[in-house]
């Protein structure tokens, strides 16, 4: 077993008596994978290099750095992380502090990055009474003010939807219309646009579009080029990449890195 699912799978939450602990993991050559599993506390996962995405049975959430997911206890989900990557794992005990019900990728300040790196590197038999367990009062206060990022991918139950979005994400390339796609999986392009909006929220330009942001955003923090990226994408051009990228996101993909590794918002 790999030295980071080694540790994934030595490492019990559920087993710590303290309502919040923390664990700092580094992944070596290549991409860790952690199986499909839950826990009874709620977990976040903080990425401090390189990108994680979740899977969770109702949608593919990507933590590019300096941003982080949540997940409520009890939700089964596996965690990838990107070769090189470091993340931090916080586990909160139900009903100790009033977090989201839901999955949501948060935007994660540093002064809360210090707090959440400074537990880890602390026993998980903490004193009830002593200054970690004060800490850790300041951390969920800080945990529960901060924004939400737009970067989760919601993953279509229905059977023929679910063909089409593991088509994309096997080659995010792919340009195929709705109407061939309607071709493919055997339903009129007006059924399947209809459905693709019910199922996900969006459009399928717009569900698409999201895919190569969550895809671009992983590659990007794996240390590829944009050049490449855009190729790989299927991008006439790389402009064309960094207008999508901007419009999505609000800033070219360079500078939202950027400023992301240095912990900006």
């Amino acid at each position: 077993m790999h030295a980071f699912e080694a540790a994934f799978a030595e490492f019990d939450p559920d087993a710590t008596v303290a309502p919040v602990v923390a664990v700092h993991l580094t992944a070596q050559q290549r991409r860790s994978e952690q199986p499909v599993h839950r826990h009874r506390k709620g977990q976040l996962i903080l990425a401090l290099r390189g990108s994680v995405t979740c899977h969770v049975p109702t949608g593919l959430w990507m933590v590019p750095p300096q941003c982080a997911v949540w997940i409520p206890p009890g939700m089964t989900h596996s965690n990838r992380v990107s070769q090189h990557g470091q993340v931090c794992l916080l586990f909160v005990e139900p009903d100790t502090a009033p977090l989201p019900e839901v999955c949501c990728t948060l935007s994660i300040s540093p002064l809360l990055r210090e707090l959440i790196l400074y537990l880890a590197a602390q026993p998980t038999d903490y004193s009830p009474d002593g200054p970690t367990h004060r800490l850790v009062g300041v951390l969920l206060e800080q945990l529960g003010r901060m924004p939400t990022e737009q970067l989760h991918l919601p993953v279509p139950a229905h059977s023929r939807l679910r063909r089409i979005a593991d088509a994309l994400a096997s080659d995010p390339a792919n340009r195929s219309t709705v109407a061939e796609w309607a071709q493919q999986v055997a339903m009129s392009e007006r059924s399947l646009a209809r459905l693709i909006k019910a199922e996900t929220g969006m459009s399928f330009g717009r569900w698409r579009q999201q895919l190569h942001v969550i895809v671009a955003l992983q590659r990007l923090s794996a240390g590829m080029t944009v050049q490449r990226v855009a190729m790989d994408l299927g991008y006439e051009s790389v402009s064309a990449f960094i207008t999508m990228f901007r419009k999505a996101m609000g800033k070219p993909p360079g500078r939202y890195l950027a400023e992301r590794n240095r912990g900006e918002g």
